[in-house]
């Protein structure tokens, strides 16, 4: 008997189960906000270098021609011809350019960079971090350093709030999160400087980090196990629902000040009400809060309507119940622990590996919008929408199939996408080398050797130990015991 028997004595997932999940999962509207954020505040808009002081004093009239192709003659095109470059500008006036069908040959133009800042458009954004600090050109690498200073953070508050959580309690440091966010997420939206923004947006990461660990381990530790998949799955749509709102208030807003503020505040509103939450009874239980937790084990069961569980329910019988689990917590732990057994460093490897190319993927998509060509608030309703048939898939495949039967449906789809993915290659590759060499690239790819050094590798694993060496190079092959002679041209 353990801690999962004592919630169902007190009414398994009842009604203040449903209260308490509800309640700790709405903040999720607005996580998506805050990881995806940068995407509208630092969004790149339209722009140009800004045009010389003085050139208000040339006559528009003369040349019999509109104000936008008036700009040809100080601002080059792009290497695609299409648009006007972002970067450079003519050291002087181009005249000539304004004249139909001229031939001036414009490789010879001397340019220069944007010595008067730059013009942004505002059809897309009113106003962003970009435009405001003007990180565009040799500064755009800035842009994307504020994602990279707030993910610093999120890892920096999963370290140190998971440590806090464990010494202090889940609730006391999810209600601390919820008010750091609520107040540095708020105050960046004030930022005088860039400077000032990305330190807030470190700090707001940490708190960020803050209410999902421990609003999950809230969560968790209060539901039976049987409906913790269940739960999951559907406390996720609260996330995937905010991207879709996340679109919705950056439409609305397009500058960034309001949508930072807008996407904040509501922190405050979490706060207020998440004093109600009650702590883990089981981490009070392994904390020597054995009379606290009972407190807690008695207010759910009232909630639940299960009264008459209160008088039988005592620490004699809070402790028989949980008599394993407060030995094992004597005990000390760290991280070093993860790796010390042959299983549990499996495990912890694969896990690594599981959540780096699950997080790669994801927030290499979503993180970068503009890169797709289309409206970004569009891309990002649908990015929202999307996940709501993937995840009810998912739900629905963990809860009625066994883990093999998932394994081979995700292996057939993933074989499909793979093949597809070869055919494409094939083209792209046939049609991107010159035809010269061409038939030897085509029909023998050196980089096929690596999907063969998978193969090998785990087929003769005993035999050669750690390496299972195959020399796969510009189309010969040799084996570990032919001689060298027998290394023959395919």
């Amino acid at each position: 008997m353990g801690f999962a028997d004592l919630l169902e004595e007190v009414g398994g997932f009842g009604r203040y189960q449903w209260l308490h999940v509800t309640l700790i999962s709405l903040p999720g509207l607005l996580m998506a906000s805050q990881n995806l954020l940068n995407n509208f505040v630092s969004g790149i808009p339209g722009h140009h270098c800004s045009l010389p002081a003085n050139h208000s004093h040339y006559n528009l009239s003369q040349y019999q021609v509109e104000e936008k192709e008036f700009i040809k003659a100080f601002i080059p095109m792009d290497s695609s011809g299409t648009r006007l470059d972002r970067c450079k500008r003519y050291v002087e006036p181009q005249w000539q350019l304004l004249v139909p069908n001229n031939t001036a040959n414009l490789s010879q133009l001397q340019t220069e960079e944007c010595l008067d800042g730059w013009t942004f458009e505002k059809s897309e954004f009113f106003a962003t971090t970009v435009s405001e600090w003007q990180l565009v050109c040799s500064l755009r690498p800035l842009k994307q350093m504020i994602q990279t200073i707030y993910m610093g953070g999120v890892l920096t508050g999963a370290i140190v709030f998971g440590g806090l959580s464990d010494r202090f309690g889940r609730r006391s440091v999810l209600i601390w999160s919820y008010l750091q966010l609520g107040i540095l997420g708020s105050s960046s939206a004030l930022s005088p400087s860039y400077t000032a923004y990305c330190i807030f947006r470190f700090l707001s990461g940490m708190a960020v980090s803050g209410i999902i660990l421990n609003g999950v381990s809230l969560k968790v530790e209060w539901i039976p196990t049987k409906e913790r998949t269940l739960v999951g799955t559907l406390s996720s749509f609260f996330f995937t629902f905010g991207q879709m709102v996340l679109a919705g208030l950056a439409f609305w807003l397009r500058d960034w000040r309001k949508l930072q503020l807008v996407a904040c505040a509501p922190m405050f509103l979490f706060f207020t009400y998440s004093w109600w939450y009650v702590e883990s009874a089981r981490w009070l239980v392994l904390n020597r809060r054995s009379e606290e937790a009972l407190k807690s084990l008695h207010r759910v069961a009232r909630i639940n309507g299960k009264p008459e569980v209160v008088d039988k329910l005592t620490l004699e019988v809070l402790h028989s119940h949980m008599s394993k689990e407060i030995e094992s917590s004597r005990s000390k732990f760290t991280a070093y622990d993860l790796l010390r057994t042959r299983g549990m460093r499996r495990i912890s490897i694969c896990l690594v590996a599981v959540w780096f190319s699950t997080s790669f993927a994801y927030y290499g998509l979503a993180m970068d919008l503009q890169k797709f060509g289309v409206s970004i608030y569009q891309i990002q309703i649908i990015f929202g929408a999307v996940d709501f048939p993937a995840k009810l898939m998912a739900l629905g495949m963990l809860t009625y199939l066994e883990m093999q039967t998932i394994r081979t449906i995700l292996a057939c789809l993933g074989k499909g996408f793979t093949s597809a993915s070869f055919t494409t290659v094939y083209l792209y590759t046939g049609e991107l080398y010159p035809t010269i060499i061409r038939q030897e690239w085509v029909l023998s790819p050196p980089w096929q050797g690596l999907a063969a050094w998978q193969l090998l590798l785990s087929s003769c694993w005993t035999r050669y130990s750690l390496l299972c060496p195959v020399w796969y190079m510009g189309g010969r092959r040799c084996w570990p015991a032919a001689s060298p002679a027998s290394c023959q041209r395919r």
